[in-house]
């Protein structure tokens, strides 16, 4: 998985006030857990933005005043009202502890209905998964070649051995949906 590093430096005090204060000079308060420490910490505002910005999930290095920390990004938190990045969260990554993310759900290929004049309809662009750090693909690509009108990829068919997916394992995640123009078409003439 790709990998992204941002560098910080360790907060000296912690607090509404200087959280604000942080904010108004371009910093964003962080932490980082799931290690040996919790440790709080301040990176600039454009390297996190770039992170949430991406359609793509992926690994951050963080830099923290020279000690190197794996780890993803948990929770972000923003302003109910101008959006504005306000906290964000780390967990460290560890080879032995599986991990929870979210992964982009892609499709590959023409798929047969639609050129028969069916709609491809996405149900789901996100998988949640859970799988050790090394085992957690980048995306979950669905090859939608076969799909005839009326046909489906459901989650039970994208199972691997090195991830467990945390959906439902009877929806539908790809599906060919019939149009009136593709009915008339399929109907006999009269």
């Amino acid at each position: 998985m790709k990998t992204v590093s941002i560098s910080g430096s360790v907060r000296q005090n912690v607090g509404k006030k200087d959280a604000r204060d942080l904010r108004l000079q371009g910093q964003i308060p962080c932490v980082v857990y799931g290690g040996q420490e919790q440790i709080m910490f301040t990176a600039a505002e454009k390297d996190l933005i770039q992170l949430f910005n991406k359609p793509e999930v992926c690994f951050v290095e963080l830099d923290i005043e020279g000690k190197k920390i794996l780890s993803i990004a948990q929770e972000a938190q923003f302003h109910k009202v101008t959006d504005a990045l306000l906290h964000v969260d780390f967990l460290e990554l560890r080879d032995d502890r599986p991990i929870r993310m979210s992964v982009p759900l892609l499709t590959s290929g023409s798929a047969t209905g639609v050129l028969k004049g069916g709609k491809l309809v996405k149900r789901m662009r996100r998988l949640r998964l859970r799988a050790l750090p090394a085992n957690m693909p980048e995306n979950i690509t669905v090859d939608i070649t076969n799909l005839d009108i009326a046909q489906d990829v459901k989650v039970k068919d994208l199972c691997n051995d090195k991830y467990e997916i945390l959906e439902d394992m009877t929806a539908a995640v790809v599906l060919v949906k019939a149009t009136r123009n593709a009915q008339a078409a399929a109907a006999p003439a009269k």
